[in-house]
């Protein structure tokens, strides 16, 4: 019903916990239809949030969405690569690289990356969306394209039984799960409809505008605190600490805590 609001849909992105026995519920593409659909492999770890949002706008087919000039000349010089060519120039491509890296948070040390443990969460993006008359899950963990069969007149309608069969897979009480929608800058579409719309509807749509200029502006404080480095402002304040001989009780107390933590998780599991 939510999607009614924000027609036209152009994809859905669903964010669920990856298990490794995840199997395709659909049929996977292999056939001349991978000439028409921008489908690229993952080859690099932490980039399914990007890739998912770019298999939307790669396979968007519409006069109304411009995709810009460097996605633009993206996919001119890589539409007739392999999936897996794709997925490589997607990885290489400084652009696309420095917006992701963007949104990454500030580190001051570097890590060895950790190898995932049995237990551990692990959570994947993928994408939904039509095209050509048919449904399509996109995946860059797969081999290709996943076909979920005809769309019908209301795609949103057809895919939502499809995605809530696969959070049915998991167990009872299960959350981890998030939906998000690709779909026309709500501030343009607004602003468009004000125009041609009634006194009364126009009051209406005057304050859904409101309420988005609002959350835009929540939304650019936030991310400019979460870019901020504030690591030179904590090693300031440990050093401090430190000095003051406050340090290490601070630290025996929260290694004492985060012991507790994961011994009460351990035990949770093995009643599970």
């Amino acid at each position: 019903e939510q999607f009614q609001d924000l027609n036209p849909v152009y994809g859905l992105i669903f964010l669920f916990k990856w298990t490794a026995d995840d199997q395709p519920a659909g049929t996977v593409v292999q056939d001349s239809r991978l000439d028409k659909i921008f489908f690229a492999k993952q080859v690099i770890n932490n980039a399914c949030a990007t890739q998912a949002i770019l298999s939307v706008l790669m396979n968007i087919n519409s006069p109304e969405v411009g995709l810009g000039k460097t996605l633009d000349e993206f996919k001119e010089f890589c539409g007739s690569f392999d999936a897996v060519m794709k997925g490589m120039t997607l990885s290489n491509s400084e652009p696309i690289r420095t917006v992701h890296n963007s949104f990454s948070r500030q580190t001051l040390f570097e890590f060895d990356s950790k190898k995932p443990e049995k237990d551990d969460d692990i959570f994947h993006f993928v994408s939904y969306l039509p095209i050509d008359g048919r449904i399509y899950e996109l995946d860059g963990l797969k081999e290709g394209p996943i076909d979920h069969g005809p769309a019908g007149a209301d795609w949103t309608e057809t895919v939502r039984p499809i995605i809530e069969t696969r959070m049915q897979k998991y167990k009872e009480g299960e959350i981890h799960f998030n939906l998000m929608a690709v779909v026309e800058d709500k501030i343009k579409r607004l602003t468009r409809l004000i125009t041609a719309a009634d006194p009364a509807e126009a009051q209406r749509l005057s304050l859904l505008l409101s309420d988005e200029e609002s959350r835009r502006s929540r939304w650019r404080v936030e991310n400019i605190r979460r870019r901020h480095n504030y690591l030179p402002l904590i090693m300031e304040l440990l050093r401090s600490l430190a000095e003051r001989g406050e340090l290490m009780p601070i630290y025996n107390k929260a290694k004492e805590k985060t012991a507790a933590l994961e011994q009460a998780k351990k035990e949770k599991k093995a009643q599970a």
